[in-house]
C-alpha cells in the first residue's frame, strides 16, 4: 500500500509540474491535477466493464487465433 500511494503522490507531483510548465498558472496546473485522475478513474471503470464484457473476450480469444501478421493486415 505504501508504494501505491508513493506513487500516487508522484504521479500528482508529476501532473502539477508539467501542467505548470505549459500554462505557468498555479490555478490551473492545480486543478488540471486533481480532474484529471478523476477523469481517469471514472474512464477506467467504464474501461474494466467493457473489457470484461462477452463481446470483448470473444474479440480477444479471436486475436489470439491468429498471428500478429494476419491480425495487423
Amino acid at each position: 500500500m505504501a508504494k501505491t500511494a508513493s506513487f500516487g503522490v508522484m504521479h500528482l507531483g508529476i501532473a502539477f509540474g508539467v501542467s505548470y510548465a505549459l500554462t505557468g498558472n498555479v490555478a490551473i496546473a492545480g486543478a488540471i491535477t486533481f480532474v484529471e485522475p478523476l477523469v481517469n478513474t471514472v474512464a477506467h471503470y467504464f474501461f474494466d466493464k467493457a473489457w470484461d464484457s462477452p463481446r470483448w473476450k470473444a474479440w480477444r480469444a479471436n486475436l489470439r487465433g491468429r498471428s500478429v501478421v494476419a491480425a495487423a493486415t
